[in-house]
């Protein structure tokens, strides 16, 4: 099992690693929309899930994946009313790649966060 860890990623707020890769898989931590120096960003939907995605991508690459090598990720959203435009985003981010997905609402996300992303994905 190795611990992956990325400076062009937030670091963890709690005990815990960005991801773990173990036996050709990478399973990432959620990702919140904290810059990789841990600035919380604005209160808005599409600038939230855009970073998200970048952090997302950053700990992926550092684990020795790729956004097209994602086989499952997990959305929460702490509302609904936002999963057309999450939707729209996540599409530019993964192009023509479909993993298999679940999305979620809930009450609070840490930092109070609007979105929260992790993935499951080979590694090279």
């Amino acid at each position: 099992m190795k611990y992956i860890q990325t400076s062009k990623a937030p670091s963890a707020i709690g005990p815990y690693s960005q991801a773990v890769v173990a036996n050709g898989m990478v399973y990432t931590s959620g990702q919140i929309a904290l810059t990789p120096k841990g600035v919380m960003l604005e209160d808005d939907v599409v600038v939230q899930t855009k970073q998200v995605l970048k952090n997302l991508q950053a700990v992926l690459e550092e684990a020795g994946s790729s956004m097209s090598q994602v086989v499952k990720t997990t959305i929460f959203i702490d509302s609904m009313d936002d999963f057309g435009t999450i939707n729209e985003i996540y599409k530019e981010a993964f192009g023509s790649h479909k993993p298999a997905r679940a999305t979620v609402a809930v009450k609070t996300l840490p930092k109070n966060a609007l979105v929260e992303i992790d993935a499951v994905a080979l590694v090279n």
